[in-house]
């Protein structure tokens, strides 16, 4: 055989070895979880098309009719939880928590993992500075939309589990109502306590009054999760009542490469849905939120403005976000 064939059958052969680590060496680092950023970016598309979803509004309401369809379709059991929670002014506000049960006959008795998003989106933008555009809706992309797309396409690999039978650990999604109805900045009259997260308050309020239902291991809320520079330090409230569960989180963000994003600074302790779920429920519960410690609010610049619309949203902020939670099923 000539030297030539010999060299280059040596060559295909060495870069065969390289393809089929013939070295003995196993491939280091997690396995990547299923998730599509596509996916997750088209449901907040599709919620983005019903316009502002201000509670007691035609938009909110189409909109939670196609949450209640979507997660039917990818199999979940889903529960329309209503009820009434006073607002900042003490008017009774209708509540319509939506919340989808992943589980399988034998797994229906274990502890559950608890996701939360809220779908609502703020009536005022008060955060405007032109005193007459505060009374605008906000569009509400990143404060709402975003975290709904990605538990939309997580719910949808989670059905995708089912349908394999392959959910080991019991998934209940929930999509909180009136997040985002605390008192405005321009109100003037007594100012109440608690007048944020309604939904979850009514929630967090029924599930502790509960004597029997399904249990919980912990709960993680996802809220403005979508934009290019989102960085999650490490919320104060989520540290004090869950922060093995934070911490959990945080090492599986590193171990898929996402550091950077899930930084390990201290936030502030944020008021949110995760606040509740952790002191009325009683159940460990993880915020992961874009916030901005040198900010004067806190969060970003677009926060309760007209200006949360779709050019905050990026896909491969999405997609770190949804391996970071598909790891944690």
């Amino acid at each position: 055989m000539a030297k030539g064939k010999i060299y280059i059958l040596g060559l295909v052969a060495g870069i065969a070895c390289l393809l089929s680590a013939c070295s003995g060496k196993k491939q280091t680092g997690p396995e990547r979880p299923a998730f599509s950023a596509d996916s997750a970016y088209s449901y907040i598309e599709q919620q983005m098309a019903f316009g502002p979803r201000v509670p007691n509004s035609s938009a909110h309401s189409a909109c939670a009719v196609w949450l209640i369809q979507q997660l039917r379709a990818f199999g979940a059991e889903v529960e329309l939880q209503k009820g009434e929670m006073p607002d900042y002014s003490g008017r009774n506000q209708q509540i319509y928590n939506i919340i989808g049960h992943f589980y399988t006959v034998e797994t229906m008795n274990r502890p559950r993992i608890l996701l939360g998003a809220h779908y609502d989106t703020r009536p005022w933008c008060d955060e405007e500075e032109e005193y007459t555009d505060r009374y605008y809706n906000v569009p509400g992309a990143n404060d709402g939309a975003s975290g709904v797309g990605v538990l939309l396409e997580v719910a949808r690999q989670v059905g995708q589990r089912l349908n394999d039978s392959a959910l080991a650990t019991p998934v209940d999604i929930i999509f909180f109502d009136c997040e985002d109805m605390g008192t405005p900045q321009f109100y003037t009259g007594t100012e109440r306590e608690n007048t944020w997260c309604l939904g979850s308050q009514l929630w967090a309020t029924n599930y502790s009054r509960q004597k029997q239902g399904a249990k919980y291991k912990f709960g993680v809320v996802l809220d403005m999760v979508g934009a290019p520079d989102a960085v999650f330090p490490k919320e104060m409230y989520s540290s004090q009542y869950a922060e093995n569960y934070q911490q959990q989180i945080w090492h599986a963000a590193e171990q898929l490469g996402y550091g950077a994003r899930f930084s390990n600074q201290q936030a502030y302790p944020i008021v949110d849905d995760h606040y509740y779920v952790n002191v009325l429920a009683g159940i460990p519960c993880v915020d992961i939120i874009h916030y901005e410690i040198r900010n004067a609010t806190g969060f970003p610049h677009w926060w309760h403005t007209r200006e949360d619309d779709l050019t905050n949203i990026s896909k491969p902020t999405l997609q770190a976000v949804g391996e970071v939670v598909m790891s944690q099923l």
